[in-house]
Protein backbone atom coordinates (compact mmCIF):
# COMPACT_ATOMS: atom_id res chain seq x y z
CA UNK A 1 0.00 0.00 0.00
CA UNK A 2 1.49 3.30 -0.98
CA UNK A 3 1.51 6.41 1.23
CA UNK A 4 -1.29 8.24 -0.67
CA UNK A 5 -3.74 5.49 -0.19
CA UNK A 6 -2.93 5.46 3.51
CA UNK A 7 -3.34 9.29 3.90
CA UNK A 8 -6.63 9.64 1.96
CA UNK A 9 -8.94 8.20 4.66
CA UNK A 10 -7.28 10.30 7.31
CA UNK A 11 -7.59 13.44 5.17
CA UNK A 12 -11.26 12.78 4.49
CA UNK A 13 -11.92 12.29 8.18
CA UNK A 14 -10.26 15.64 9.06
CA UNK A 15 -12.25 17.52 6.41
CA UNK A 16 -15.51 16.09 7.72
CA UNK A 17 -14.60 17.01 11.24
CA UNK A 18 -13.79 20.59 10.17
CA UNK A 19 -17.09 20.92 8.29
CA UNK A 20 -19.01 19.72 11.25
CA UNK A 21 -17.19 22.13 13.51
CA UNK A 22 -17.98 25.07 11.25
CA UNK A 23 -21.59 23.96 11.00
CA UNK A 24 -21.80 23.71 14.76
CA UNK A 25 -20.40 27.21 15.11
CA UNK A 26 -22.96 28.57 12.64
CA UNK A 27 -25.84 26.89 14.43
CA UNK A 28 -24.66 28.09 17.79
CA UNK A 29 -24.17 31.61 16.42
CA UNK A 30 -27.67 31.62 14.88
CA UNK A 31 -29.23 30.35 18.09
CA UNK A 32 -27.28 32.99 20.00
CA UNK A 33 -28.47 35.61 17.49
CA UNK A 34 -32.05 34.57 17.94
CA UNK A 35 -31.77 34.72 21.68
CA UNK A 36 -30.08 38.08 21.57
CA UNK A 37 -32.55 39.69 19.12
CA UNK A 38 -35.85 38.57 20.67
CA UNK A 39 -37.73 40.86 23.08
CA UNK A 40 -40.45 40.12 25.66
CA UNK A 41 -43.10 42.88 25.98
CA UNK A 42 -46.46 43.52 27.71
CA UNK A 43 -49.08 44.43 25.11
CA UNK A 44 -52.49 45.80 26.16
CA UNK A 45 -55.01 45.64 23.36
CA UNK A 46 -58.41 47.23 24.08
CA UNK A 47 -57.87 46.87 27.85
CA UNK A 48 -56.75 43.21 27.55
CA UNK A 49 -53.08 42.66 28.53
CA UNK A 50 -50.90 39.79 27.26
CA UNK A 51 -47.17 38.98 27.18
CA UNK A 52 -45.56 38.68 23.73
CA UNK A 53 -42.08 37.62 22.54
CA UNK A 54 -41.17 39.34 19.32
CA UNK A 55 -38.14 39.88 17.14
CA UNK A 56 -39.72 42.85 15.31
CA UNK A 57 -37.65 45.99 15.45
CA UNK A 58 -40.32 48.70 15.82
CA UNK A 59 -43.76 49.18 17.32
CA UNK A 60 -45.26 49.54 13.85
CA UNK A 61 -43.74 46.23 12.73
CA UNK A 62 -45.03 44.53 15.85
CA UNK A 63 -48.57 45.81 15.28
CA UNK A 64 -48.38 44.68 11.66
CA UNK A 65 -47.24 41.30 12.93
CA UNK A 66 -50.42 41.26 15.07
CA UNK A 67 -52.60 42.25 12.12
CA UNK A 68 -53.50 45.61 13.63
CA UNK A 69 -54.03 48.75 11.54
CA UNK A 70 -53.78 52.06 13.37
CA UNK A 71 -56.18 54.89 12.48
CA UNK A 72 -55.70 58.57 13.44
CA UNK A 73 -58.44 58.26 16.10
CA UNK A 74 -56.90 55.22 17.85
CA UNK A 75 -54.94 55.52 21.08
CA UNK A 76 -51.33 54.19 20.96
CA UNK A 77 -48.85 54.52 23.81
CA UNK A 78 -45.74 54.77 21.54
CA UNK A 79 -44.96 56.16 18.13
CA UNK A 80 -44.89 53.58 15.32
CA UNK A 81 -41.16 54.07 14.69
CA UNK A 82 -40.13 53.49 18.30
CA UNK A 83 -37.81 50.43 18.65
CA UNK A 84 -39.04 47.42 20.52
CA UNK A 85 -37.25 46.72 23.80
CA UNK A 86 -37.62 43.91 26.30
CA UNK A 87 -39.82 44.87 29.22
CA UNK A 88 -41.70 47.43 27.14
CA UNK A 89 -45.35 48.08 28.08
CA UNK A 90 -47.16 48.77 24.84
CA UNK A 91 -50.87 49.68 24.75
CA UNK A 92 -53.26 50.17 21.88
CA UNK A 93 -56.96 51.06 21.99
CA UNK A 94 -59.21 51.23 18.95
CA UNK A 95 -61.48 54.25 18.65
CA UNK A 96 -65.25 53.65 18.38
CA UNK A 97 -67.60 55.68 16.21
CA UNK A 98 -70.25 57.64 18.14
CA UNK A 99 -73.22 59.39 16.49
CA UNK A 100 -73.92 62.54 18.52
CA UNK A 101 -77.12 64.54 17.75
CA UNK A 102 -77.51 67.92 19.47
CA UNK A 103 -80.77 69.77 18.79
CA UNK A 104 -81.36 67.69 15.66
CA UNK A 105 -77.86 68.40 14.27
CA UNK A 106 -76.00 65.11 13.78
CA UNK A 107 -72.21 64.61 13.93
CA UNK A 108 -70.01 61.50 13.97
CA UNK A 109 -67.20 61.37 16.56
CA UNK A 110 -64.49 58.79 17.26
CA UNK A 111 -63.44 58.15 20.84
CA UNK A 112 -61.45 55.78 22.95
CA UNK A 113 -63.22 56.82 26.14
CA UNK A 114 -65.18 54.20 28.07
CA UNK A 115 -68.37 56.06 29.06
CA UNK A 116 -70.64 58.80 27.76
CA UNK A 117 -69.53 61.05 30.63
CA UNK A 118 -65.85 60.59 29.70
CA UNK A 119 -66.65 61.21 26.04
CA UNK A 120 -68.44 64.48 26.91
CA UNK A 121 -65.44 65.53 28.97
CA UNK A 122 -63.16 64.69 26.05
CA UNK A 123 -65.07 67.00 23.66
CA UNK A 124 -65.73 69.60 26.41
CA UNK A 125 -69.52 69.17 26.26
CA UNK A 126 -71.58 70.11 29.32
CA UNK A 127 -75.12 68.96 30.09
CA UNK A 128 -77.42 71.04 32.33
CA UNK A 129 -80.05 69.64 34.65
CA UNK A 130 -82.80 70.88 32.28
CA UNK A 131 -81.33 69.30 29.13
CA UNK A 132 -82.73 66.03 27.85
CA UNK A 133 -80.27 63.15 27.22
CA UNK A 134 -81.37 59.80 25.84
CA UNK A 135 -78.69 57.85 27.75
CA UNK A 136 -77.29 57.73 31.26
CA UNK A 137 -73.89 59.38 31.69
CA UNK A 138 -72.40 56.06 32.84
CA UNK A 139 -73.51 54.32 29.65
CA UNK A 140 -70.57 52.35 28.14
CA UNK A 141 -69.34 53.44 24.73
CA UNK A 142 -69.98 50.85 22.01
CA UNK A 143 -69.48 51.00 18.26
CA UNK A 144 -71.93 53.41 16.55
CA UNK A 145 -73.55 54.42 19.84
CA UNK A 146 -76.35 56.95 19.18
CA UNK A 147 -76.37 59.84 21.67
CA UNK A 148 -79.19 62.39 21.44
CA UNK A 149 -79.00 65.63 23.45
CA UNK A 150 -81.78 68.22 23.40
CA UNK A 151 -80.73 71.55 24.88
CA UNK A 152 -83.28 73.24 27.19
CA UNK A 153 -84.09 76.95 26.91
CA UNK A 154 -85.94 79.14 29.40
CA UNK A 155 -89.09 80.79 28.04
CA UNK A 156 -91.96 82.80 29.51
CA UNK A 157 -95.61 82.12 28.71
CA UNK A 158 -98.05 85.02 29.17
CA UNK A 159 -101.48 83.38 28.96
CA UNK A 160 -104.02 86.20 29.34
CA UNK A 161 -103.34 87.49 32.87
CA UNK A 162 -101.19 84.54 33.98
CA UNK A 163 -97.39 84.48 33.56
CA UNK A 164 -95.14 81.41 33.89
CA UNK A 165 -91.41 80.93 33.26
CA UNK A 166 -90.17 77.42 32.50
CA UNK A 167 -87.37 75.36 30.92
CA UNK A 168 -88.24 73.32 27.85
CA UNK A 169 -86.57 71.17 25.22
CA UNK A 170 -89.42 71.63 22.74
CA UNK A 171 -88.39 73.04 19.36
CA UNK A 172 -91.29 75.29 18.28
CA UNK A 173 -94.01 77.39 19.86
CA UNK A 174 -96.60 74.81 18.77
CA UNK A 175 -94.62 72.02 20.47
CA UNK A 176 -94.43 74.09 23.65
CA UNK A 177 -98.19 74.69 23.74
CA UNK A 178 -98.87 71.00 23.17
CA UNK A 179 -96.44 69.98 25.92
CA UNK A 180 -98.14 72.38 28.36
CA UNK A 181 -101.66 71.28 27.27
CA UNK A 182 -102.52 74.85 26.27
CA UNK A 183 -105.35 75.08 23.74
CA UNK A 184 -106.29 78.05 21.59
CA UNK A 185 -109.64 79.03 20.16
CA UNK A 186 -110.14 80.44 16.67
CA UNK A 187 -110.36 83.96 18.08
CA UNK A 188 -107.30 83.83 20.34
CA UNK A 189 -104.12 85.65 19.23
CA UNK A 190 -100.64 84.13 19.57
CA UNK A 191 -97.31 85.92 19.40
CA UNK A 192 -95.00 84.66 17.98
CA UNK A 193 -96.68 82.25 15.54
CA UNK A 194 -96.85 78.50 16.16
CA UNK A 195 -94.14 77.56 13.63
CA UNK A 196 -91.50 79.87 15.14
CA UNK A 197 -88.51 78.09 16.72
CA UNK A 198 -88.05 78.56 20.45
CA UNK A 199 -85.10 80.63 21.65
CA UNK A 200 -83.65 81.39 25.06
CA UNK A 201 -85.57 84.09 26.98
CA UNK A 202 -88.41 84.10 24.42
CA UNK A 203 -91.77 85.45 25.58
CA UNK A 204 -94.85 83.65 24.21
CA UNK A 205 -97.96 85.81 24.56
CA UNK A 206 -101.52 84.49 24.29
CA UNK A 207 -104.34 87.03 24.07
CA UNK A 208 -107.61 85.34 24.93
CA UNK A 209 -110.38 86.73 22.71
CA UNK A 210 -114.08 86.02 23.07
CA UNK A 211 -117.24 87.46 21.61
CA UNK A 212 -120.40 87.67 23.69
CA UNK A 213 -123.88 89.10 23.16
CA UNK A 214 -124.98 91.83 25.53
CA UNK A 215 -128.71 92.62 25.71
CA UNK A 216 -129.54 96.12 26.94
CA UNK A 217 -133.00 97.59 27.53
CA UNK A 218 -133.32 101.35 27.12
CA UNK A 219 -136.28 103.63 27.71
CA UNK A 220 -137.76 105.76 24.95
CA UNK A 221 -138.70 109.22 26.15
CA UNK A 222 -142.29 110.24 25.44
CA UNK A 223 -143.20 113.44 23.65
CA UNK A 224 -145.64 116.08 24.89
CA UNK A 225 -148.60 117.22 22.79
CA UNK A 226 -150.49 120.40 23.65
CA UNK A 227 -154.10 120.64 22.43
CA UNK A 228 -156.49 123.54 22.64
CA UNK A 229 -159.58 122.77 24.70
CA UNK A 230 -162.56 125.11 24.57
CA UNK A 231 -164.03 123.54 27.70
CA UNK A 232 -161.14 124.80 29.81
CA UNK A 233 -160.84 128.36 30.89
CA UNK A 234 -158.33 130.32 28.90
CA UNK A 235 -154.93 130.53 30.57
CA UNK A 236 -155.29 127.15 32.30
CA UNK A 237 -153.83 123.80 31.35
CA UNK A 238 -154.79 120.27 32.28
CA UNK A 239 -152.78 117.08 31.83
CA UNK A 240 -155.07 114.81 29.95
CA UNK A 241 -152.63 111.93 29.52
CA UNK A 242 -149.57 111.62 31.71
CA UNK A 243 -147.58 109.90 28.99
CA UNK A 244 -145.37 106.84 29.43
CA UNK A 245 -141.87 105.92 28.31
CA UNK A 246 -141.33 103.22 25.73
CA UNK A 247 -138.86 100.34 25.88
CA UNK A 248 -136.34 99.23 23.26
CA UNK A 249 -134.16 96.13 23.42
CA UNK A 250 -130.69 96.45 21.87
CA UNK A 251 -128.32 93.54 21.21
CA UNK A 252 -124.59 94.21 20.99
CA UNK A 253 -121.72 91.99 19.90
CA UNK A 254 -119.06 92.64 22.54
CA UNK A 255 -115.42 91.66 21.99
CA UNK A 256 -113.37 90.88 25.10
CA UNK A 257 -109.60 90.54 25.26
CA UNK A 258 -108.30 88.88 28.41
CA UNK A 259 -111.66 89.66 30.01
CA UNK A 260 -111.63 93.36 29.13
CA UNK A 261 -114.10 94.90 26.66
CA UNK A 262 -112.33 96.33 23.60
CA UNK A 263 -115.21 96.85 21.17
CA UNK A 264 -119.01 96.89 21.02
CA UNK A 265 -121.13 96.59 17.87
CA UNK A 266 -124.91 97.00 17.65
CA UNK A 267 -126.34 93.99 15.84
CA UNK A 268 -130.11 94.36 16.39
CA UNK A 269 -132.70 96.69 17.88
CA UNK A 270 -136.30 95.84 18.76
CA UNK A 271 -139.00 98.07 20.24
CA UNK A 272 -140.66 96.16 23.06
CA UNK A 273 -143.06 98.93 24.03
CA UNK A 274 -144.01 102.07 22.20
CA UNK A 275 -143.91 105.33 24.14
CA UNK A 276 -147.20 107.15 24.72
CA UNK A 277 -147.51 110.88 24.33
CA UNK A 278 -148.13 113.20 27.23
CA UNK A 279 -151.27 115.18 26.33
CA UNK A 280 -151.83 118.61 27.81
CA UNK A 281 -155.15 120.39 27.26
CA UNK A 282 -154.72 124.14 26.88
CA UNK A 283 -157.77 126.17 27.84
CA UNK A 284 -159.29 128.56 25.29
CA UNK A 285 -162.67 129.19 26.90
CA UNK A 286 -163.53 132.81 27.50
CA UNK A 287 -165.59 133.18 30.72
CA UNK A 288 -167.49 136.39 31.37
CA UNK A 289 -168.76 135.38 34.75
CA UNK A 290 -169.18 132.21 36.82
CA UNK A 291 -172.73 131.09 37.44
CA UNK A 292 -173.35 128.94 40.47
CA UNK A 293 -175.66 126.02 39.82
CA UNK A 294 -177.06 125.57 43.30
CA UNK A 295 -173.72 125.32 44.81
CA UNK A 296 -172.13 127.52 47.40
CA UNK A 297 -169.06 129.68 47.13
CA UNK A 298 -166.56 130.80 49.68
CA UNK A 299 -163.52 132.85 48.97
CA UNK A 300 -164.08 132.50 45.20
CA UNK A 301 -164.07 128.65 45.16
CA UNK A 302 -167.15 126.67 44.19
CA UNK A 303 -168.31 123.48 45.89
CA UNK A 304 -171.15 121.02 45.40
CA UNK A 305 -172.62 118.24 47.45
CA UNK A 306 -172.80 115.34 45.03
CA UNK A 307 -173.69 111.67 44.92
CA UNK A 308 -170.64 109.50 44.14
CA UNK A 309 -169.86 105.98 43.03
CA UNK A 310 -166.53 104.35 42.05
CA UNK A 311 -165.25 102.54 38.98
CA UNK A 312 -162.02 100.88 37.68
CA UNK A 313 -160.32 100.74 34.28
CA UNK A 314 -161.09 97.03 34.17
CA UNK A 315 -164.82 97.34 34.50
CA UNK A 316 -167.08 95.43 32.13
CA UNK A 317 -167.29 97.22 28.78
CA UNK A 318 -164.61 99.75 29.77
CA UNK A 319 -161.78 100.53 27.32
CA UNK A 320 -159.56 101.92 30.03
CA UNK A 321 -159.20 105.21 28.14
CA UNK A 322 -161.18 108.21 29.39
CA UNK A 323 -163.15 110.69 27.33
CA UNK A 324 -160.14 113.02 27.45
CA UNK A 325 -157.69 110.31 26.35
CA UNK A 326 -156.22 109.31 29.72
CA UNK A 327 -155.10 105.64 29.70
CA UNK A 328 -156.12 104.44 33.15
CA UNK A 329 -154.76 100.94 32.60
CA UNK A 330 -151.26 102.39 32.28
CA UNK A 331 -151.97 104.85 35.10
CA UNK A 332 -154.04 102.84 37.63
CA UNK A 333 -153.38 105.27 40.50
CA UNK A 334 -154.28 108.46 38.65
CA UNK A 335 -157.00 110.55 40.33
CA UNK A 336 -159.76 110.97 37.70
CA UNK A 337 -163.50 111.49 38.11
CA UNK A 338 -166.33 111.14 35.61
CA UNK A 339 -168.59 114.22 35.56
CA UNK A 340 -171.46 115.83 33.74
CA UNK A 341 -169.56 118.36 31.54
CA UNK A 342 -172.51 120.73 31.63
CA UNK A 343 -171.96 121.13 35.35
CA UNK A 344 -168.19 120.59 35.69
CA UNK A 345 -166.22 121.14 32.46
CA UNK A 346 -163.74 118.40 31.43
CA UNK A 347 -160.22 119.19 32.50
CA UNK A 348 -161.30 120.98 35.67
CA UNK A 349 -159.23 120.33 38.74
CA UNK A 350 -161.37 119.43 41.74
CA UNK A 351 -161.05 118.27 45.30
CA UNK A 352 -163.31 115.36 46.29
CA UNK A 353 -163.99 114.76 49.96
CA UNK A 354 -162.48 111.43 51.00
CA UNK A 355 -160.77 111.00 47.60
CA UNK A 356 -158.43 113.92 47.19
CA UNK A 357 -157.41 116.21 44.35
CA UNK A 358 -158.47 114.91 40.93
CA UNK A 359 -159.13 115.95 37.36
CA UNK A 360 -162.52 115.88 35.67
CA UNK A 361 -161.34 113.69 32.84
CA UNK A 362 -164.16 111.32 32.00
CA UNK A 363 -167.90 111.09 31.39
CA UNK A 364 -170.48 108.37 31.78
CA UNK A 365 -173.93 107.53 30.49
CA UNK A 366 -175.44 107.57 33.99
CA UNK A 367 -173.41 110.53 35.21
CA UNK A 368 -175.87 113.42 35.02
CA UNK A 369 -176.23 116.55 37.11
CA UNK A 370 -174.77 116.39 40.63
CA UNK A 371 -173.36 112.92 40.29
CA UNK A 372 -169.73 111.80 39.89
CA UNK A 373 -167.86 108.50 39.47
CA UNK A 374 -164.37 108.35 41.07
CA UNK A 375 -161.64 106.17 39.53
CA UNK A 376 -159.93 103.67 41.88
CA UNK A 377 -157.16 101.12 41.11
CA UNK A 378 -159.01 97.88 41.99
CA UNK A 379 -162.48 96.43 42.19
CA UNK A 380 -162.12 95.90 45.92
CA UNK A 381 -161.42 99.63 46.25
CA UNK A 382 -164.61 100.29 44.26
CA UNK A 383 -166.66 98.01 46.54
CA UNK A 384 -165.20 99.74 49.59
CA UNK A 385 -166.14 103.17 48.19
CA UNK A 386 -169.69 102.10 47.53
CA UNK A 387 -172.17 104.97 47.07
CA UNK A 388 -171.80 108.06 49.17
CA UNK A 389 -172.46 111.81 49.24
CA UNK A 390 -169.32 113.86 49.01
CA UNK A 391 -168.36 117.51 48.82
CA UNK A 392 -166.73 118.44 45.48
CA UNK A 393 -164.76 121.68 45.41
CA UNK A 394 -163.72 123.33 42.12
CA UNK A 395 -160.05 124.26 42.33
CA UNK A 396 -159.70 126.14 39.06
Amino acid sequence: MNLGSKLLPVLKNKIFISFMSVLAIIVVSYITYLEVTKAEIEFTHNDVTETFITREDTVGEFLTEQGIEVSPHDQLSHQLDVEIESGMNLSFKEAKAVVLTIDEVEEVHYTTEDTVKDFFAEIDLTVSEHDQLNLALNQAIVEELAIVLDRAVEVTINDATEEESLWTTEKTVADLLAAQSIELTELDRLEPKEDVALEADMVVTITRVEEVTDVVEETIDFSTVRRNDSSIEKGKETVVAAGSAGLVEKKFKVTLENGEEVSRELISEEVKKESEQRVVAVGTKEIAKVVSRGGSSSGGSKSFTMSSTAYTAGCSGCSGVTATGINLKDNPHMKVIAVDPSLIPLGTRVYVEGYGEAVAGDTGGSIKGKKIDVHVPTKSDAYNWGKRSVKVTILD
